[in-house]
């Protein structure tokens, strides 16, 4: 068991707002990282949020990331930025911003805001960069979207293995 020194606010908020972030690149990956960190006793939800750690929770934010990933590759999949999408990315960018904040000791409502705002700004940066690596490189946009994946998963990863 490992014992780390707590962590100061502002880092807390920055992962709160990281979190987010990534939910703009895939709206259900970092939500369903959240959750397995919260069952596996990484991170500490208060009462309010400790249903995310279930691990009903936990599988069916699973079972509807994998679906994503697989979905995002579709071409008839509709962009990220279209409000079925964008609501969904703003709604699970609260929930993990609001986890986030709270395992680290800061207010619910402040982790929620920041989840928000990452949320957006990984949407519609997502969006360009996306858009652009694929125009830029000359790739099939298939390739950049498993590279959005990757980073992703493994920032997600990052963002709770800090707790």
């Amino acid at each position: 068991m490992r014992i780390r020194a707590a962590m100061a606010p502002t880092q807390v908020l920055l992962f709160a707002f990281v979190i987010g972030l990534l939910t703009g690149f895939r709206s259900l990956t970092p939500t369903a990282v959240t959750a397995w960190a919260a069952h596996a006793g990484w991170l500490k939800l208060p009462s309010p949020l400790s249903w995310c750690g279930t691990t009903t929770a936990a599988v069916i934010f699973t079972l509807l990331a994998l679906l994503e990933l697989i979905t995002d590759k579709l071409p008839k999949t509709p962009s990220r930025t279209a409000p079925p999408g964008l609501i969904a990315r703003i709604l699970l960018g609260a929930l993990s911003g609001a986890s986030i904040a709270s395992a680290g000791g800061e207010g619910i409502v402040l982790g929620a805001a920041l989840g928000i705002v990452g949320a957006l700004a990984g949407t519609y940066g997502g969006y360009q960069a996306r858009t652009r690596l694929v125009k830029a490189l000359g790739t099939p946009d298939f390739v950049i979207a498993l590279l959005e994946d990757l980073v992703a998963i493994g920032g997600s990863l990052w963002v709770v293995s800090r707790f």
